[in-house]
């Protein structure tokens, strides 16, 4: 009995309401008998009233007992054994570069450019199912915040936390980012893969169409969403303690401005035959990105996750349930009387 396993046990306590079940219908069973004998004499019992044998009786109680205990069972899921099952998984594999750098802190675009990106990516996981997606954070340094995962869910949460802390070193590099996402792909060789980079384009001292070239070599497309005004905007900061918020400056008191540079971001997108989408400070048409540029990507089987799972045996409780109440009703079938016995009986007792 080791591997005897119940998924819902929160309906055993239904077995107390079966106790009470039972006691109820012996109480009526054992009554009925003599409230019948105050009025009817026990002769004529048998010929007026439709009467089942006491043993019928009994087993009939035993049988609708039975069935609701096996009823009871079935809710309770009951599992036996275990078996090993491999899901096979179809997708593509999309690497998400989100730029967490105070640039995008700029609120050019409500609440701000990484908040709006952040809510734009979580919209558009609901397009992407089956596929794997990884997310990497990037400023001046780039962290993989998470490999390729189904575990949309995980996605989520860690997308959720990222930010400027997410990196350990300021400003802007594209290169890094890129290069880490191309090393992230996995070895499939008939699965699309695509890197969706999501950050202002501003730049600072790195070769990022060098590893758009690099990217282009291996197969995979870049798709560049530019968000922010190109005309510049200022980066508000907040201060993590007090909460009061103030204009980002620069060493020299200078009011630091962050623009969006669609050019570089269309250039890296071009390298690679991918495409650039520039939401500006405007709102994004998910549906129309998701058709145009990631609904035709090849999508290959994957190696899918094995995973034990128990055997479901609660088909067994409820047959035999429907078959102890089959078998209640049946007892009760040939226990009518007569009704030419019961003429009889009337017309002697008017006789006498």
């Amino acid at each position: 009995m080791n591997n005897l396993y119940f998924a819902e046990p929160q309906w055993f306590h239904l077995f107390w309401a079966i106790v009470g079940f039972v006691g109820i219908m012996i109480w009526l069973e054992t009554r009925a008998g003599g409230d019948l004998s105050q009025f009817i004499h026990p002769l004529l019992q048998s010929r007026l009233v439709r009467s089942i044998p006491p043993n019928r009786r009994y087993i009939r109680i035993i049988l609708l007992s039975l069935c609701c205990i096996f009823l009871v069972l079935s809710l309770m899921r009951p599992q036996w054994g275990v078996k090993f099952i491999t899901t096979p998984r179809v997708g593509a594999e999309i690497m998400v570069c989100l730029d967490v750098s105070k640039s995008m802190l700029a609120e050019d675009v409500a609440p701000s450019r990484l908040e709006r990106a952040k809510a734009e990516l979580v919209d558009l996981l609901a397009y992407l199912g089956g596929d794997q997606v990884g997310l990497i954070a990037f400023a001046g340094r780039a962290s993989v915040v998470s490999p390729l995962t189904p575990d949309f869910g995980f996605l989520r949460l860690v997308l959720d936390q990222s930010g400027p802390h997410s990196v350990i070193r300021g400003g802007t590099r594209l290169e890094e980012p890129i290069r880490k996402a191309i090393d992230g792909f996995g070895d499939t060789a008939d699965v699309s893969r695509s890197i969706l980079l999501i950050t202002d384009g501003e730049d600072h001292d790195s070769f990022p169409l060098e590893a758009a070239k690099e990217a282009a070599e291996r197969g995979i497309r870049v798709l560049s969403i530019g968000f922010g005004d190109e005309n510049g905007s200022q980066i508000m900061m907040s201060d993590p303690e007090t909460g009061a918020r103030s204009i980002l400056r620069d060493s020299n008191g200078e009011i630091v401005k962050s623009r969006l540079d669609g050019e570089l971001l269309r250039e890296i997108a071009l390298l690679t035959e991918g495409a650039y989408i520039p939401a500006g400070t405007g709102v994004l048409d998910l549906k129309s990105i998701f058709d145009n540029h990631i609904a035709g990507l090849t999508r290959g089987k994957m190696d899918g996750r094995g995973r034990t799972v128990r055997n479901d045996a609660f088909q067994i409780t409820l047959l035999l349930g429907l078959l102890c109440l089959l078998g209640a009703v049946i007892s009760t079938i040939g226990s009518g009387y007569d009704p030419s016995v019961q003429r009889r009986t009337i017309t002697m007792t008017k006789n006498n």
